[in-house]
């Protein structure tokens, strides 16, 4: 019943199906981030769950009787990670609540909610769903432009939504066959495609000009840093410079965001480095280049940075990212 496999061992499906309600509480905590779960219904309820991660990017298909979780404040002081979770309503109808917004989803219909505050989402009747967790650091959005759009529909028959949410459901049925580099490029790829959605909602809402202007040079400043995340003498300064701000007011925009500039530009280096060293096409490359190839001259604060954000140096990562790929291509 462990689901805290999806973490442990990527790339692996995991299928969770029960009748016991506290089972089911049980396992919602240990896939996304605890929660608090309630029903009406233990005596008769079934849940079922079917997830894959990717990463930190976790994708879960979720088929379950009447419940409703709640993220309370109590609950997110015991967790460390912020996360977005993504939510695509495939049949019955969810009530999410955050921030003050209620939205009715029905099938078709997207919403995002932030677990770093708190919610309540409620099912009524047997649903299905498919919930994409990530860190909020792989979205290209400033987190105050998202929080403008947590617990609001995103109606599926509209927009870029048409577009966007077949291809969610897809990858959700297909998510066995997300393997690999391949399969991390298309999640974060999936990523981008959710940027874009609610980048546009933001610009069909209006009527928010000055906070819409401060998403876009934060999405400005951030596709800069991701230019030049290979130079080694990107610097606050530097990037403040080009963007005609102070660097003083470059530091306030990031504070507004709650992580420093430096703490940004090394987590996304941090972040091509991984990728990198899951890449078949750069097994061949020394742990050092692949460092050096992201702005990291020093291999050895390299490797501790590395150690301290994922767990593991990054030797043993490639490791098992090249342990995995054999044994992908043997099956295949």
């Amino acid at each position: 019943m462990e689901l805290s496999a999806t973490v442990k061992h990527p790339d692996v499906t995991v299928l969770f199906s029960t009748d016991n309600f506290s089972e089911w509480r049980h396992a919602i905590s240990q896939a996304f981030v605890p929660l608090h779960v309630s029903t009406g219904h233990a005596e008769n309820f079934m849940g079922k769950i079917r997830s894959r991660s990717m990463g930190d990017i976790l994708i879960s298909e979720i088929t379950a009787g009447p419940h409703q979780v709640e993220r309370t404040p109590a609950l997110i002081s015991r967790s460390e990670k912020r996360y977005y979770k993504l939510s695509l309503q495939l049949s019955g109808t969810g009530l999410l609540i955050q921030d003050n917004r209620e939205a009715i989803l029905r099938p078709g219909d997207i919403a995002i909610y932030d677990t770093d505050r708190p919610y309540t989402l409620t099912f009524d009747r047997d649903f299905r769903s498919l919930v994409v967790m990530f860190p909020q650091t792989l979205i290209d959005l400033p987190r105050d432009a998202v929080s403008r759009l947590t617990a609001t529909r995103i109606p599926g028959d509209e927009g870029l939504t048409r577009l966007v949410g077949p291809f969610l459901t897809h990858l959700m049925r297909n998510m066995d066959r997300l393997t690999g580099h391949s399969g991390m490029r298309l999640v974060h790829n999936t990523l981008d495609l959710v940027s874009t959605v609610l980048h546009s909602e933001l610009d069909s809402r209006g009527g928010e000009n000055q906070a819409n202007h401060r998403a876009t040079r934060v999405q400005e400043i951030r596709a800069y840093i991701d230019e030049h995340l290979s130079d080694p003498d990107l610097s606050p300064a530097r990037i403040a410079a080009v963007s005609f701000i102070s660097t003083r007011h470059l530091h306030g925009i990031f504070k507004d965001q709650e992580v420093t500039v430096s703490a940004w530009i090394r987590g996304r280096r941090l972040e091509n480095c991984r990728r990198d060293l899951a890449d078949p096409l750069f097994f061949s490359t020394s742990v050092a280049m692949v460092g050096a190839r992201w702005g990291f001259t020093d291999a050895s604060h390299f490797s501790r940075l590395f150690r301290a954000t994922f767990g593991q140096t990054p030797s043993d990562f490639r490791m098992r990212e090249m342990e995995e790929f054999r044994r992908t291509r043997q099956a295949s």
